[in-house]
């Protein structure tokens, strides 16, 4: 069966799944072997739930007429991906960066709503399967579709560019996310760019953010539109930024306030309104969509416990975002600051040297309470009264237990594997 015969009877489905704990009636299910199970021996069970079709990659699997058998599942499920791309021929904007990619993605989504039927990636599935099957989610229906693209190594983006191949595309930043991966800052930079490369090589075009050295240089040669805080070739024109704790841009005609904490985030806002406006939706509307949108899943989240206030920013951490949310958390006007740290994680070589740096950081402010909890913050343990180190997150826990936060700011922010949203058990 080729794939078209296979996308002729993908679009009899309402759906498609890789997981039958989410399977849904009339859908097409995907069997993909996973590091730890053989999604295959699910197959029956996906029909018994109500799968039209079910997709494997071994036949001793095999069930009846609709079992559709292919060399490789995960690689059909590309190529179903791409094919379906250029079935439905609508236009895409893809994204990338080491900081903000899914807040930026969800704040274009809310803004191109407005005026269309837009569909975009869901949380963050941003990979070599969460990109098709972001892809297969759009339907004829779909007037715009919003591809984040996620990456820790060279040639991943490429990859994905050649399967969504995007009409548009933006990078957030090049930080330093995923160094193990990339080899490096140099690595995160190159393999960042490839975005461009694809739609340098295809005509395509790109927003580019003005206050970025890089995207300016590396986007050079290619069809652009662009953003700046008082430039004057800039086709968005940005005029103030202030953020106290919640984000405020002014633009030419107008002025937004978000629901957004950091100066850090001025960029991911400038970015969608840019967006917005490249695609003819009215400035009352961007204001509207932005300022309506209340970020989640442990993203930039204001909280109130008791009497104090908490910026939960706990869903991952680079040394560049960690950096960029240090330095706004320490210029806020509040009293009684604390700061919950954890471990930044998939630094490899880089990772002792950027905890110290961070530790080094730290230790010149007397501003802020710090609480640094993981292995690669206590092997650069440093005496000082306002900066406290636990190897484990347990260890913090036991300490939280013999003290009480009252009237405090709070910054809780460490990597996805951290779980630092755990401390809010401990705040009352």
């Amino acid at each position: 069966m080729n794939i078209q015969d296979i996308h002729n009877l993908f679009l009899q489905c309402k759906s498609l799944s890789i997981d039958t704990r989410k399977i849904e009636k009339d859908s097409m299910f995907f069997a993909i072997k996973g590091e730890n199970f053989d999604a295959n021996t699910f197959a029956r069970q996906a029909l018994d739930l109500g799968a039209l079709f079910v997709v494997i990659d071994n036949a001793s699997y095999f069930i009846d007429e609709r079992t559709i058998l292919v060399q490789n599942s995960l690689e059909t499920l590309q190529e179903l991906a791409k094919y379906h791309r250029t079935y439905l021929k609508l236009p895409i904007i893809a994204l990338t960066g080491s900081n903000g990619k899914t807040t930026t993605k969800e704040l274009i989504n809310v803004v191109l709503s407005e005026k269309f039927k837009t569909k975009a990636t869901v949380g963050n599935l941003n990979n070599h399967i969460g990109v098709p099957l972001t892809l297969l989610s759009f339907t004829q229906e779909t007037e715009i579709g919003i591809v984040e693209m996620g990456a820790n190594h060279k040639k991943e983006i490429e990859f994905l560019c050649e399967i969504a191949q995007p009409d548009y595309g933006y990078i957030t930043n090049f930080g330093k996310a995923h160094l193990e991966g990339f080899g490096g800052v140099e690595g995160v930079i190159q393999g960042k760019s490839e975005m461009y490369q694809y739609l340098a090589k295809n005509d395509k075009m790109v927003f580019v953010n003005l206050e970025d050295p890089i995207q300016i240089e590396k986007s050079k040669g290619i069809k652009s539109f662009t953003f700046g805080v008082q430039k004057e070739a800039a086709d968005v024109k940005i005029e103030n930024i202030q953020a106290n704790p919640f984000v405020a841009v002014k633009y030419e005609n107008f002025d937004v306030e978000s629901h957004l904490i950091g100066l850090y985030n001025a960029n991911n806002i400038n970015a969608a309104v840019s967006i917005g406006r490249y695609f003819k939706v009215e400035d009352k509307a961007i204001k509207k969509a932005i300022e309506n949108y209340i970020p989640a899943n442990n993203r930039s989240q204001l909280l109130k416990k008791g009497s104090n206030e908490i910026i939960l920013d706990a869903y991952n951490a680079n040394p560049s975002s960690m950096e960029v949310a240090i330095a706004n958390f320490l210029q806020l006007e509040n009293e009684n600051k604390v700061m919950i740290l954890g471990d930044m994680f998939e630094l490899g070589n880089e990772s002792p040297q950027e905890h110290k740096i961070i530790v080094d950081s730290l230790s010149k402010q007397d501003k802020s309470i710090c609480y640094l909890i993981g292995k690669s913050f206590f092997e650069n343990k440093i005496s000082k009264e306002n900066i406290q180190f636990f190897e484990t997150f347990d260890a913090f826990a036991e300490y939280l237990k013999t003290i009480q936060f009252k009237d405090n700011t709070i910054l809780i922010k460490g990597s996805r594997g951290m779980a630092l949203e755990r401390t809010l058990e401990y705040i009352s």
